[in-house]
């Protein structure tokens, strides 16, 4: 029996304009009313998905959400964090020289808040900014960054054949140093190394005294492949990465046509 379903939000739970469906929503408070824990799990800040968490009715006492791709696990109501895995200083200034040498953007997620740093010249400047209009942004560079500040994650946003070129050309040492994956095709995410979607599923689960047996996942890029590996039933979209899908136990329908909706039915809901 699934007792909590962890969703992924852009291609899987959001249409193509960044929506949730009338279908999707119905059916996800159809499981909040049986009883069944509904947990938004992405890349964002908990600010930035608050008008999400409004649409599904999650806002209540008991109502989680794991955000930073599993750097942190929050309530919804309160914003109280039970996990974070946050990154140093000199963890930031090492990928950022990195970055540097590679001509590559760089941008630091703090909280609500997007730090963008100087590390790459025309025309690879960050697009970050533009995927992101709820947060607040500020441009600086590593010697006027404040070092005291809270660094939930690190992004490189910028064209997606510059990136693929890029990222054949980053240092083993820093891919060993931390957790680092694509969750858009010209997104990359760079976070603590013992930070995932799926040890933050794992961490709330035990939280709430849920198996992982009784977890449902429900994904479609590169940073949802440890919560679809992890799940005791792992949901894909159709819309999904090859990678992915050859993990999940299901494939669903694609994001545009209720996949969401599709899977919590066919396995979750209690047809009373």
């Amino acid at each position: 029996m699934i007792k909590l379903i962890a969703i992924d939000l852009d291609g899987t739970l959001l249409t193509d304009d960044k929506k949730i469906s009338d279908k999707n929503k119905t059916v996800l408070t159809q499981a909040k009313e049986q009883g069944v824990k509904v947990v938004i799990c992405t890349g964002r800040p908990l600010f930035a998905i608050e008008p999400y968490l409004d649409r599904l009715e999650l806002r209540d006492e008991g109502d989680y959400s794991i955000t930073f791709n599993g750097s942190s696990v929050q309530k919804n109501d309160t914003g109280e964090t039970l996990l974070a895995h946050s990154l140093s200083f000199d963890e930031v200034r090492r990928v950022a020289n990195v970055m540097t040498s590679l001509n590559l953007p760089l941008d630091i997620i703090s909280v609500d808040t997007v730090i963008h740093l100087e590390t790459a010249k025309e025309p690879y400047t960050s697009i970050y900014e533009s995927m992101n209009p709820l947060l607040k942004v500020e441009h600086v560079t590593l010697d006027t960054l404040d070092q005291n500040r809270l660094f939930n994650k690190m992004v490189v946003a910028v064209e997606t054949s510059y990136l693929d070129e890029k990222l054949a050309q980053l240092p083993k040492e820093l891919l060993e140093e931390f957790n680092i994956m694509k969750s858009r095709d010209n997104l990359l995410e760079i976070i603590h190394k013992e930070a995932s979607k799926a040890a933050g599923i794992d961490e709330l689960a035990n939280y709430l005294g849920i198996k992982q047996s009784e977890v449902m996942a429900i994904g479609d890029e590169e940073n949802d492949f440890s919560m679809i590996e992890y799940a005791g039933l792992g949901v894909v979209m159709e819309n999904g990465s090859q990678s992915v899908k050859d993990i999940a136990k299901f494939v669903t329908k694609s994001n545009q046509e209720d996949g969401v909706a599709h899977a919590v039915e066919k396995f979750v809901l209690i047809n009373e």
